[in-house]
């Protein structure tokens, strides 16, 4: 995982600055290339960690390359373009694309199984990409001279652009054509015979998403908050490593006395995973707020309450780990959330399902990218990978949450049954910041460093945007003062996050009724 910027013309200066503002995403390279296109890295070494430097060429130089993420099935790729004829002289997952591109232009981007944000200079122009559910960001502007610039943060791009907006997930962009969607959500079709049936496929597609996301040329973790989702791949990455006598490091953080740290020194000692936990005080959480926020780009208070844990689980994990895989899109999947149990809900839950998932590239995945990344932290999630996506719509809605008791993600849980402790298993759905202890103490600080008067003063503080609490007010102001005069151009893209968030804290009508708000998946 890394962090890229570019521009479709000569933009050197520029481009390093860029970079510059995102050596946290890449503390191991750097890379600048300056041509008809500008194309800019700061590398995390996962992969080939002595050959891998970017921009990444093809064997004439025509093509170039820089990119964030990683393709999991790049050594298929790789023996494909060998055997046609490609001469590879790194062993990276990178130098495939270049490769790739020669053979079949942009429609390369379908043969890809992994997250990632790319773009390649070609003699065709400057082709930019992002994976099918925007695991890994990406974000475009115009300058004042009308080239096209884009990078992976928006705190990077905003000095240097006029407009600003987000690079659709499942979209590849080339100078030629504009945006072209490559990806959409299957269709929903119930061709699985029984819950059985459906258990094993489940069990099946999660274990080798996982043993795929284990890929590494450096150690990999898990967080574990002890919630179903996290214990599950906790215990897959376990399966996984008893076969090569590799140790599973795990990581929770808490404040003391919280039901996460509890469960997840229960699932840790079932594992015998080596446990890493972090207790942390009201104090240290407060001292943090402006940082996260800074980081994670947004003031949505959902957002925002469980982005502090994260980045202290990042932070922990980092002292000992480069990589590391958590439960993100179960929820969202398979029905985890305590509001879609409403009739209302019910009745068009697989629609539902699937708005919440083509909406997590602004809500859970932001937040994993952005606290990971704050600490030079790779973040992986099998559970969004395609082939998981794909099996969630042909599981119907009665077997997510169950038609007779009502239980949400029932389907997953019969799947953990064989890996896990009963009291695992039947836990309930709790938000992160709820299981941390972040919530209330967050919404009691709020409470008393925002007066009424200044809440009525500051809930509409432009047009078109208004606040939700005194909580997401305060975060509001740490916010404006990390961005300064480009708040508000970087505020459309917060408000886009938040209309598309449907289980935030505060919101209108039904969705105010949610229990998931911008949670980690547990």
């Amino acid at each position: 995982m890394c962090g890229i910027a570019g521009a479709t013309a000569p933009r050197g200066e520029a481009v390093a600055r860029m970079l510059e503002a995102m050596a946290h995403r890449g503390p191991d390279d750097q890379g600048l290339w300056v041509g008809e296109h500008t194309l800019g890295h700061r590398r995390l070494s996962i992969i080939d960690l002595a050959g891998g430097h970017q921009p990444l060429a093809n064997e004439d130089g025509t093509i170039r390359v820089v990119f964030n993420g990683e393709i999991y099935n790049y050594r298929e790729l790789r023996e494909e373009l060998a055997a046609r004829g490609h001469r590879f002289r790194t062993a990276s997952d990178t130098e495939v694309l270049v490769h790739l591109y020669e053979d079949e232009g942009p429609a390369m981007v379908r043969r890809l199984y992994g997250m990632f944000a790319f773009a390649l200079s070609t003699p065709d122009g400057l082709m930019l990409a992002r994976d099918p559910l925007g695991i890994k960001p990406l974000y475009v502007g115009r300058d004042r001279h009308g080239a096209l610039l884009f990078a992976s943060e928006v705190g990077a791009l905003l000095p240097h652009v006029e407009t600003l907006e987000e690079f659709p997930a499942g979209h590849y962009w080339t100078e030629g054509d504009g945006f072209v969607r490559y990806y959409e959500l299957p269709p929903v079709r119930y061709d699985l015979p029984s819950p059985e049936a459906a258990v094993e496929e489940l069990t099946a597609r999660l274990r080798q998403a996982v043993r795929r996301r284990l890929v590494a040329d450096v150690p990999v973790g898990v967080f574990l908050s002890g919630g179903l989702d996290s214990s599950l791949i906790a215990a897959l990455v376990a399966e996984a490593r008893a076969q090569t006598g590799e140790p599973v490091h795990s990581f929770a953080v808490g404040m003391e006395g919280s039901e996460d740290l509890e469960r997840a020194r229960l699932v840790a000692a079932h594992l015998g995973t080596i446990h890493h936990e972090h207790v942390f005080t009201r104090e240290e959480l407060l001292a943090l707020l402006p940082e996260v926020i800074r980081r994670l780009e947004s003031f949505d208070a959902a957002l925002v309450r469980s982005a502090v844990p994260t980045y202290l689980v990042s932070r922990l994990a980092r002292r000992y780990v480069k990589v590391v895989l958590s439960g993100e899109g179960a929820d969202e999947l398979f029905g985890g959330y305590q509001y879609l149990k409403r009739p209302e809900i019910r009745a068009r839950l697989q629609d539902e399902l699937r708005e919440i998932t083509l909406g997590l590239h602004n809500t859970n995945l932001q937040r994993v990218d952005r606290m990971t990344m704050a600490h030079g932290l790779e973040g992986r999630v099998p559970f969004l990978s395609v082939t998981m996506v794909d099996l969630a719509w042909r599981i119907p809605p009665r077997w997510k949450i169950h038609d007779r008791t009502g239980t949400e993600k029932w389907i997953l849980r019969q799947a953990a049954r064989r890996f896990l402790p009963a009291a695992i298993v039947q836990r309930e759905k709790a938000k992160f910041a709820i299981g941390t202890g972040v919530g209330p103490t967050l919404e009691a600080f709020a409470e008393a460093a925002v007066s009424d008067r200044e809440w009525e003063a500051g809930r509409r503080p432009w047009p078109g945007l208004e606040l939700g609490s005194k909580e997401e007010l305060l975060y509001f102001r740490w916010f404006c003062q990390a961005f300064g005069p480009g708040a508000r151009k970087a505020a459309r893209l917060v408000g886009r996050s938040r209309s598309l968030n449907p289980h935030q804290l505060y919101a209108p009508a039904w969705r105010a009724q949610a229990s998931g708000a911008g949670t980690a998946t547990r």
